[in-house]
């Protein structure tokens, strides 16, 4: 691939570009923590990316969604608990199988991620919109070449406009049990 221009400190090697990754990613988890703010009481970062797991893959058994947070099942379980008091999510038997628990986002629960998911699509909108139009052109570009090189599918909007996932690695896959 031709090299382009050079990265924040005018190089264009490896350190350069992590330098300028590593830049970005203050700016996205500053993003990340605002978009929380109002949650931060309810709601812990871990326990808010197993609602998104939730959000994005409907009823889920509990030691799928422990594997998808690659956590232990007793780790999950306390996390639902807490989820379950803050009326975020409930817990059903599965009724094939009585010894599984099956779990799933409440109403509230719902809305916590789309408002969350709605307050970071406005501020990253806002970032944006600051970047000129090639700006904006080159950095889908390497954005979308950095997450496929992570491994992370790029996220795609519900519907025309509508909120984008707030997902991590695995969340896309399959079940795992």
């Amino acid at each position: 691939m031709a090299e382009r221009e050079a990265p924040i400190g005018g190089t264009s090697d490896v350190e350069g570009v992590t330098r300028a990754v590593i830049a970005a990613s203050r700016v996205l988890v500053a993003v990340s923590a605002r978009s929380l703010s109002e949650i931060e009481e309810r709601v812990t970062l871990a326990q808010f990316r197993m609602l998104v797991v939730l959000s994005t893959r409907g009823t889920t058994k509990l030691v799928a969604l422990a594997d998808l947070l690659h956590v232990a099942p007793s780790t999950a379980m306390r996390m639902v608990d807490r989820l379950i008091a803050a009326g975020l999510a409930d817990r059903q038997v599965n009724p094939d199988n009585k010894r599984e628990t099956q779990l799933r986002l409440t109403e509230e629960g719902h809305r916590t991620v789309e408002d969350v998911t709605a307050r970071r699509r406005q501020e990253i909108t806002r970032i944006v919109e600051r970047l000129a139009p090639g700006q904006r052109t080159v950095l889908v570009e390497a954005l979308t070449a950095f997450s496929e090189a992570g491994g992370e599918p790029i996220a795609q909007p519900a519907e025309p406009g509508g909120a984008y996932p707030l997902g991590w690695p695995d969340l896309q896959a399959g079940p795992t049990t």
